[in-house]
């Protein structure tokens, strides 16, 4: 349960990210400030796991480099992250997906999720739109 002072204090958090859960693939994009100059650097990878609520939210992304895996913990609200890009969803039944530090190569994809069907959607045969058929329809349709 959330501590309701926690909530007064938080406030209000991020809108402009889209939504995403473990096993995604994303781009997270991250300001970076070098002297007086900014620029944004692309840190690509597969969401391992996500924790926290509110503005405390945060998510760690991981990455192969060169054959080394790199974890990168992101606080969800941070102004330092110009986008977060959802590249790839990936299908999870778990909700930390640790145990891919342990595999290597093909073996760390995961499944792309599958998209959601409308159960309430009348189905056409040829993708036209459900109406009239026949030729009578057809000489309706062309005399409109």
């Amino acid at each position: 349960m959330k501590n309701k002072y926690l909530t007064l204090i938080e406030g209000s958090h991020r809108d402009d990210l889209p939504v995403f859960d473990v096993g995604d693939t994303v781009d997270v994009h991250v300001r970076i400030l070098e002297g007086n100059k900014e620029r944004v650097q692309v840190f690509n990878g597969t969401v391992i796991a996500k924790r926290g609520e509110g503005a405390r939210e945060t998510f760690t992304v991981r990455r192969i480099v060169q054959g080394e895996g790199v974890e990168r913990i992101f606080p969800l609200n941070s102004p330092k992250i110009a986008k977060v890009d959802v590249k790839r969803s990936g299908e999870s039944r778990r909700a930390k997906l640790y145990y891919l530090r342990d595999r290597v190569g093909k073996a760390t994809k995961l499944r792309e999720k599958k998209a959601k069907v409308d159960v309430n959607a009348t189905p056409t045969t040829n993708g036209a739109p459900k109406g009239k058929k026949g030729k009578k329809a057809a000489t309706e349709a062309a005399a409109e």
